[in-house]
């Protein structure tokens, strides 16, 4: 197996819960879009071909897409019958990357790691799956991990209604990120067949498919517990951002920056900033925003790509 390897991004969920009137992965983290998290942790670890499968108002991610620097290919599921189904659409593009591995992720799973990726990817190259899983505190909800014998390779994926009181009493989880061979992946995805409860297709069910061929599947459990995290509901997205502004501002505060509090304060991800600068309550920075060192911002003050030289003091 070479290794050079794809990715497919699920993109086509509406996200009722959220009561938005945009696509659940369009729905921001830090000013950004969750899908651009997603797109950039793929790059990140290497993968330049992606293909994203859109859904529910494709136009509105795909005029998204076009905004950005490099290309993505996107499919259009057209009716929502799983994951699996999901799958089967980028059919043409997995059908031009055989011989290779893909990497499968959720579009609304932003803090998905890069370094994980990369690692999944370099000890995945002899293997037909590996699932990524992570261990959690509330595992309520989630497809539960069950691990042979040998604590090495997959048993089972649990849902949490097909679980019995033992396996609900595990921690860990499937992140629905996947690795797979592209070859072993394409002849399991045409022997998928429709759950007789939702008529719905499981990406799961490739597991079943690879063992009864006697071919193992590989547990990697990520070391980042909120790589697994997303957002169903506003109040989720709500958690998302403080994860995401409590990371911006300790690296802030590790590079230099001074914030004697952290009221209100919002910093982009794209934005730099000086060492020995003090950032003052109810400041946000966003886009393309440089600030140089030593300077003071805030209270109250909004800066969007614009650049502020040292030395230099902006109020409200």
């Amino acid at each position: 197996m070479t290794n050079q390897a794809c990715a497919v991004i699920l993109a086509g969920g509406e996200g009722k819960r959220m009561r938005s009137d945009k696509p659940k992965v369009l729905s921001e983290v830090l000013f950004r879009p969750m899908l651009h998290w997603v797109i950039e942790a793929v790059r990140s670890a290497g993968i330049k071909e992606i293909c994203v499968v859109t859904g529910y108002k494709r136009e509105d991610v795909e005029d998204y897409l076009a905004t950005i620097p490099f290309a993505v290919e996107t499919v259009f599921q057209s009716e929502r019958l799983g994951t699996g189904h999901a799958v089967m659409t980028a059919l043409p593009f997995l059908e031009k990357h055989r011989q290779e591995q893909v990497v499968i992720l959720n579009g609304d799973a932003p803090f998905v790691d890069a370094e994980a990726l990369k690692t999944v990817l370099q000890t995945s190259q002899d293997r037909v799956c590996t699932v990524v899983s992570a261990v959690v505190e509330q595992p309520f909800g989630y497809g539960r991990i069950v691990r042979e014998t040998d604590n090495c390779s997959l048993s089972a994926i649990v849902e949490e209604k097909e679980a019995d009181d033992a396996v609900r009493q595990i921690h860990e989880i499937n992140s629905g990120v996947y690795c797979f061979a592209v070859d072993a992946l394409i002849n399991a995805l045409g022997r998928l067949t429709k759950s007789p409860k939702t008529g719905e297709y499981y990406l799961t069910d490739t597991i079943g498919i690879f063992k009864a061929d006697g071919q193992p599947v590989a547990v990697f459990q990520a070391a980042n517990a909120d790589s697994v995290l997303g957002a169903n509901d506003a109040k989720q997205l709500q958690e998302l951002n403080e994860i995401a502004r409590q990371r911006v501002l300790n690296r802030l505060l590790q590079e230099g920056v001074i914030i004697p509090c952290s009221d209100g304060i919002l910093v982009g991800t794209e934005v730099t900033i000086g060492r020995g600068t003090v950032l003052l309550p109810s400041t946000v920075l966003r886009g393309q925003t440089t600030i140089g060192a030593h300077c003071e911002i805030g209270p109250g003050v909004l800066l969007e790509d614009i650049v502020i030289p040292d030395n230099t003091c902006v109020r409200r």
